[in-house]
């Protein structure tokens, strides 16, 4: 009889047993958890340095596109500016007779 096990014997290694699948089922899923942390933080690594890139990528592009637009506007306020002046200079002797015409009082 001493070669046979009890049953309570027979019990406590099952339950050493399934201890034992379950503490190996915990440590691979703690591993599992810590690689999926770190792909995680790659990720967010990798997304944030992506984002980065277009951000700056739209900032100078639109800066471009602003600064071509405020060009263009001070080349057609120019333009405009010379037309006004050349319709000053048009104006001026006209102007000049009716002001001597009225500090004479004719």
């Amino acid at each position: 009889m001493d070669t046979e096990k009890t049953l309570l014997q027979q019990i406590r290694e099952k339950e050493h047993d399934v201890a034992k699948k379950i503490d190996d089922v915990r440590a691979g899923t703690e591993a599992t958890i810590a690689a999926a942390k770190i792909d995680a933080e790659n990720l967010l690594c990798t997304a944030n340095a992506e984002g980065k890139t277009e951000a700056e990528e739209l900032y100078w592009r639109e800066k471009g596109k602003t600064e071509a637009g405020i060009e263009q506007l001070k080349q057609e306020a120019g333009r405009e500016a010379e037309v006004e002046a050349e319709k000053g200079k048009r104006n001026i002797p006209v102007a000049a007779a009716a002001i001597v015409r009225f500090v004479t009082m004719e």
